[in-house]
């Protein structure tokens, strides 16, 4: 008989990315593809995008009785994702539990001093070669030591074996796609879409120095073949009816001749999808003369992480740009008719309502039709957090989302710190709402932005915090009307 492995998303939710809509998780596609290769049943559970709690996961894991039990996790769904590993224990002492994804590549030996008695495994890095080779391990009672790239407790020690290379060619990977159910991923600013998460590329060059990503991939690059990336988009489209696609890739247009490449292939199969991206602002302006092609080939919604709009920040936050470069970039976005998003980060231990209203201010010239102002989250791995660390308040990780507070500036509050984030929120968006609505020339944008701000203002993290960000002024309670939102 197979042996099974049930995957499982942690049910976390903090009103951020889930505004938008729902998506499966890819890095468990993957997984999924792998291991059927392998010889194992797999299901994967999405307990995030179905909004179930611990009861019905406790159901799901007696109903199917699993020999093996996975999660991942990013910092903020770590306490979720170990939780869930301890219900499979709490059902069968013996099920095999192991969690990858960020988090636990570099933060194993927090994990197995806290909850060892619940996670068997840390899978560290990319697991689509290490999970069934665990496995394989596991069952045949073979040498753990000689499995690249995992942690595990052996007699009351960590042990941490060496890492695993780099997958060389992401093509040869085999996505189980016929695994999801696509009912349960809509896009909520696009009527009767079903999302897809795709990557045409894997690692990250930029050295934010608050993220993870470089560190993560170890500043390393590879892409896929763009025939085949855009075979898979026109394969979700025809069989499973799949109409949008966010790219996951940290940087999907590094190569300017692949890039274009793909645009071309895509305009050129004129599917019809939509693809959501994100990219930097390099590209873009060396790409100024090419958006046509991003537009004709699908690409609706653009984001780029400016961060911040002083120079002194940037070069703090190792942003290779210059404001006026995203100014400019955004500029060249919105003209050529797509949805420009961005975000800029507050609450560094030197912040102050000055430096907000500044923050502000300057957020409003970029001009991109979505912006947001996150929390600095001190990620316990990224190159900034000894800087960070004296200024930690709260030591949840499940609070490390971008949204709640965590570090206390020295001139303010945590409290007037998110009070002063929603309140950048509220007057930016009072002034977008009257230029789309009066919007001419395209309707799809136009659409796409009245219902995604419906989504947001329904669906994240400010529908709770609305009567604590003052009264609306009139005008902008006759769009929110409109909007069904009062």
């Amino acid at each position: 008989m197979l042996k099974k492995v049930m995957l499982i998303t942690p049910p976390y939710h903090c009103g951020v990315v889930e505004s938008a809509g729902r998506w499966p998780n890819l890095g468990f596609v993957y997984l999924a593809g792998e291991l059927r290769a392998a010889g194992y049943e797999v299901m994967i559970y999405d307990a995030m995008s179905l909004f179930v709690d611990y009861p019905e996961i406790e159901a799901k894991i007696r109903e199917w009785q699993p020999d093996v039990v996975g999660s991942t996790a990013f910092t903020a769904t770590i306490n979720d994702a170990v939780k869930v590993l301890g219900v499979a224990k709490k059902v069968n002492p013996e099920t095999v539990t192991l969690v990858g994804g960020v988090h636990p590549t570099f933060c194993y030996d927090e994990i197995f001093a806290g909850d060892g008695d619940k996670v068997d495994y840390c899978i560290l890095g990319e697991g689509e070669y290490t999970l069934p080779e665990l496995l394989d391990a596991v069952f045949s009672g073979a040498d753990l030591t000689q499995v690249q790239g995992i942690a595990y407790q052996q007699e009351g020690r960590v042990v941490r074996t060496e890492n695993r290379p780099f997958i060389e060619d992401l093509d040869a990977l085999r996505p189980a796609w016929d695994l999801i159910d696509w009912n349960d991923y809509p896009l909520y600013f696009i009527k009767d879409a079903h999302v897809a998460l795709v990557n045409s590329s894997r690692g990250c060059i930029h050295e934010c120095s608050f993220c993870s990503q470089h560190k993560f991939w170890q500043g390393t690059y590879r892409e896929r073949d763009p025939v085949k990336f855009c075979d898979e988009i026109e394969h979700l489209f025809t069989e499973y009816g799949v109409d949008v696609f966010f790219v996951a890739d940290e940087y999907p247009t590094r190569d300017a001749e692949r890039w274009e490449k793909i645009l071309d292939i895509l305009i050129e199969r004129d599917l019809g999808v939509h693809l959501l991206m994100e990219t930097c602002v390099g590209d873009i302006l060396r790409d100024k003369e090419i958006m046509w092609k991003y537009k004709k080939a699908g690409i609706l919604f653009i984001y780029m992480g400016v961060e911040a709009t002083n120079e002194k920040r940037l070069v703090e936050f190792k942003k290779d740009i210059a404001f006026k470069e995203s100014k400019e970039a955004i500029r060249i976005i919105n003209e050529a008719g797509m949805i420009s998003e961005s975000s800029v980060i507050l609450g560094m231990p030197d912040e102050t309502p000055e430096t907000i209203r500044e923050t502000f201010e300057l957020a409003k010239e970029y001009d991109a039709d979505f912006m947001h102002f996150l929390m600095i989250a001190p990620w316990p791995y990224a190159n900034m957090y000894k800087d960070l660390e004296p200024y930690i308040e709260d030591y949840d990780y499940s609070n490390y989302n971008l949204v709640e507070p965590i570090v206390k500036p020295t001139a303010m509050s945590r409290d007037d710190l998110f009070k002063a984030a929603l309140n950048c929120y509220k007057n930016y968006y009072m002034s977008k709402l009257p230029k789309w609505y009066g919007m001419k020339g395209n309707d799809l944008k136009r659409t796409a932005l009245l219902t995604g701000m419906r989504a947001i203002m329904k669906n994240s993290f400010l529908k709770d915090h609305m009567s604590s960000m003052g009264k609306m002024p009139e005008a902008i309670e006759k769009y929110l009307k409109k909007l069904n939102l009062r």
